[in-house]
């Protein structure tokens, strides 16, 4: 329950609680497998213990924890590989397709504590990246389209998905991304519309292929992108009316790119996003509970262990 009145709330739970008798467990700590930690700052919140779950259904948990997720430039086949023998381990029984989602399950469990940090002070202004893998399907040669949307510097959706149609050119499978960012931000607005959120600006759109964003705002380009058309009308006419803005983006800072194809390295990109750990933030927010309240030795090696990743047991007698 969540709202800008702390009146407004106590008074709705006071008519749940009289009609089906609730119990208030205070700030939310843990929903649905997700774990929330709050301070002054922002929230941090993370999937931890779905993560580590898992890992240990999987039987990767004692496995050495891998430093990427896949190998830079990975691109699997339908048919590339030989047979697993028992088909019922992975939906796709090949031997490559198996290996890869054992190296996720070993990123994974390397980071279980990684999640998404959303600040308080971040402002209103809705910011897309979108980016596409032209040709990236060995089987089919559709592109994948890639795109992640902000509030500020607060990251609130994202989708990886390969395109419906093969694209002819580079400029052509960027473009697409930038119609689905289009619809999103569309979405987007309804949705902060019902919430009585007012977002009178345009939404920023940022794309690294200079030859798209000219399609966009330049007709004369239209004549040679009729197979397009309908991407092409929904993009000008998104950008007449205003509601967004084209922006080119540098490469190398292409958020989105994470969400098309396997990258080398990709830490600075997590730290653009706002991924950060979750575990040190959990126990400073939570510290003065700790010190506040008489704990035993063994819950406090349980706490440190869970949210900290640090054992206690050897220097605890």
């Amino acid at each position: 329950m969540a709202g800008s009145c702390i009146n407004t709330i106590n008074n709705l739970k006071v008519c749940l609680n009289n009609k089906f008798r609730i119990k208030d467990l205070g700030n939310l700590k843990f929903f649905l497998g997700i774990e929330v930690a709050r301070t002054k700052q922002g929230i941090y919140i993370c999937q931890r213990k779905y993560a580590l779950d898992i890992s240990t259904d999987s039987g990767t948990f004692g496995s050495a924890p891998a430093r990427i997720p896949l190998d830079q430039n990975l691109r699997l086949s339908k048919d590339e590989g030989e047979l697993l023998p028992d088909p019922s381990l992975y939906r796709s029984p090949r031997t490559p397709h198996l290996n890869a989602a054992h190296k996720v399950l070993r990123y994974i469990k390397r980071v279980p504590r990684q999640g998404l940090f959303y600040p308080a002070n971040s402002k209103l202004q809705l910011e897309g990246y979108c980016d596409s893998d032209w040709g990236a399907c060995p089987d089919t040669r559709r592109s994948t389209t890639g795109y992640c949307v902000f509030i500020g510097t607060t990251l609130i959706s994202w989708k990886s998905k390969k395109q419906h149609v093969i694209s002819r050119s580079s400029a052509e499978a960027k473009y697409r991304a930038m119609a689905n960012l289009c619809c999103e931000f569309a979405w987007l607005r309804y949705l902060l519309k019902d919430l009585q959120v007012d977002h009178p600006q345009a939404a920023v759109l940022n794309c690294d292929n200079k030859a798209a964003i000219h399609i966009a705002t330049n007709p004369v380009f239209h004549e040679r992108t009729k197979h397009i058309e309908l991407d092409c009308h929904l993009i000008r006419d998104k950008v007449q009316d205003g509601s967004i803005v084209t922006q080119h983006v540098n490469s190398t800072l292409q958020i989105a790119d994470i969400l098309t194809k396997a990258l080398s390295s990709q830490k600075q990109l997590l730290n653009l996003i706002g991924v950060k750990s979750l575990g040190p933030l959990y126990v400073l927010a939570n510290l003065k509970e700790l010190l506040r309240t008489t704990l035993s030795s063994e819950y406090r090696c349980q706490f440190f262990k869970e949210h900290l990743g640090i054992n206690l047991d050897p220097f605890v007698g």
